[in-house]
């Protein structure tokens, strides 16, 4: 095993869901025979569960179940097709692999973000994925990193790398490093708040660990 790992979020990080993620909402707006809140407002929210982006979106608690069902329904059927890598993600994991552990800390589900990872071709560069079903607290709590840690080895300098400050927050609480990428949902603004280094995307945030290996040999 390598002595480093490095943990990467999903969206906005290694993959553009944007399409799929707005379509499944609009159809599970109208299947709930509500209206769909805009795009913008949707997007502010990725990152988070499904459920609580639901929920602060202005869905009751009462009917948060059925949109959620209603929109996984649907984004099953076409994630595949309507996700794409984000530039330069592939040789971002493939030059990552070389010298650390690999894993992934998504608020996503485990079972659909597998198949569309191993769809994308980019599966096997993993050794570690936790999904919102393997926690309990999902991001920002330190919960889903520190499991990805304890199997990958947490005595290991380790890092995250995320489009937003609840990967950010997640990273710090768990002592681990971090770094923001800016090819995401989360502003520039707002990762200056919660984190040190920032990069275009996660080739440029693998660099700079590799730079930073290289600095402290």
């Amino acid at each position: 095993m390598k002595k480093i790992n490095i943990l990467f979020d999903l969206d906005g990080t290694l993959i553009d869901s944007t399409t799929a993620i707005l379509e499944s909402f609009e159809v599970a707006y109208k299947n709930m025979n509500e209206k769909k809140p805009n795009d913008e407002d949707i997007k502010a929210q990725i990152g988070y569960p499904l459920d609580d982006m639901f929920r602060s979106l202005g869905v009751k608690e009462n009917r948060v179940e059925e949109f959620v069902y209603h929109y996984k329904m649907y984004y099953r059927e076409i994630n595949q097709q309507k996700t794409h890598l984000l530039p330069q993600a592939k040789e971002a994991l493939k030059n990552a692999s070389q010298i650390a552990n690999l894993g992934v800390v998504t608020t996503k589900t485990s079972k659909y973000s597998i198949e569309l990872l191993k769809y994308l071709e980019i599966y096997h560069y993993f050794n570690v994925f936790i999904g919102r079903d393997d926690v309990d607290n999902p991001k920002p709590h330190k919960e889903p990193i520190i499991k990805a840690l304890d199997k990958m080895g947490n005595n290991y300098t380790s890092w995250m790398i995320g489009d937003t400050c609840l990967d950010m927050i997640s990273a710090s609480s768990a002592n681990i490093n971090s770094i923001g990428v800016t090819c995401g949902y989360g502003s520039l603004e707002k990762l200056q708040s919660c984190t040190d280094i920032i990069k275009n995307n996660s080739f440029e945030a693998v660099e700079e660990i590799l730079l930073h290996i290289s600095s402290n040999k």
